[in-house]
């Protein structure tokens, strides 16, 4: 689509960026003294269906955002291809779901989440009968592969090391295909946090190197090779290596927690797609703001867990993001 053919849709975006939650709004839904009290401000402030019946549950509320960012983007954009890389982290988790169903022959619990790109009974009607040319052909080998390890093995940790890795590498080709700067780094931080996750859980646990190699997916801004030379050594050793990395910052987040260092990451794609809010032309705006909506969910999601589990302020603060607005 022509950049020209886009200001409309900023211009919308504009209008909605009006609703966003800013810092002190979501200083105010940490300061309710429970969590119907937090879910009631939310209701207030516009968030929920207002033509249904009773008080939503936290995960229908959430889930409702999310399918209105997502009708809103369709309503604004006759190609939805370019915000796929958004939705590829969906695909894979409804993979991995359909594969493990099939694989134990239990039945669907609400397990497959919506808003991706493949329809998530074609996924697992294609599990089923064992027909993998039905996917999408990115998904197809490891598909085969993880379904083959599940079912002969039983090893579900290889199984999901198979897919997540596949997701992380459908990420980065789709920013690297991308034109828009946004999106490219959008996937590189994407995959590149992923990576020290995977390798800071592989070490605490205590797995092999070969682990290690078969679980990182390579990107630009991390040396899958020596990272998973450093986590086979050591927590000291991942942090030696960061420091010379793009992620040094992360170091001490990193030693904290891993939520802490998840933290850090998307605080850090916030404040790279900032500059958006002033762009009037282009995708990036649009992507900017699917970013900040899933921010915010993701940031209202842990409040609403604290309250619900009578964590102190404190703790939920940690893990409060840094808004877009």
């Amino acid at each position: 689509m022509a950049h020209t053919n886009y200001a409309y849709a900023v211009a919308r975006i504009r209008a909605n960026e009006l609703q966003l939650f800013s810092n002190q709004l979501v200083e105010q839904l940490l300061a309710t003294k429970s969590y119907d009290e937090c879910l009631r401000m939310l209701l207030d402030k516009g968030w929920g269906d207002e033509a249904a019946a009773g008080i939503p549950t936290a995960e229908e509320l959430l889930s409702g955002e999310r399918e209105k960012t997502w009708a809103l983007i369709g309503e604004l954009c006759e190609d939805m291809s370019p915000f796929d890389v958004f939705l590829y982290a969906n695909d894979y988790h409804n993979l991995k779901a359909a594969i493990k169903l099939v694989c134990t022959n239990t039945d669907d619990f609400g397990i497959f989440i919506k808003n991706g790109t493949v329809d998530c009974n074609r996924i697992l009607n294609a599990i089923k009968d064992r027909d993998f040319y039905e996917l999408p052909d990115p998904m197809r080998a490891p598909a085969q592969e993880a379904y083959s390890a599940l079912s002969q093995t039983r090893d579900g940790q290889l199984c999901d090391i198979i897919i997540d890795r596949a997701a992380l590498e459908a990420i980065l080709s789709a920013g690297s295909a991308s034109d828009n700067s946004l999106i490219q780094k959008y996937a590189e931080l994407t995959v590149a946090s992923a990576d020290i996750k995977i390798a800071a859980r592989c070490c605490r646990t205590g797995k092999s190197l070969e682990f290690l190699r078969r679980a990182l997916a390579p990107c630009r801004t991390v040396n899958v090779t020596l990272l998973a030379r450093a986590a086979s050594e050591g927590m000291e050793a991942i942090a030696d290596y960061l420091e010379g990395t793009d992620y040094a910052g992360a170091v001490s987040e990193l030693q904290k927690s891993a939520s802490a260092f998840e933290c850090w990451c998307d605080n850090l794609m916030i404040q790279s797609i900032k500059p958006q809010q002033y762009e009037v032309f282009g995708i990036g705006p649009l992507a900017a703001y699917i970013l900040a909506r899933e921010n915010e969910i993701k940031t209202v999601r842990m409040i609403l867990s604290g309250k619900l589990n009578s964590l102190p302020d404190a703790a939920i603060r940690e893990r409060i993001r840094e808004m877009y607005v």
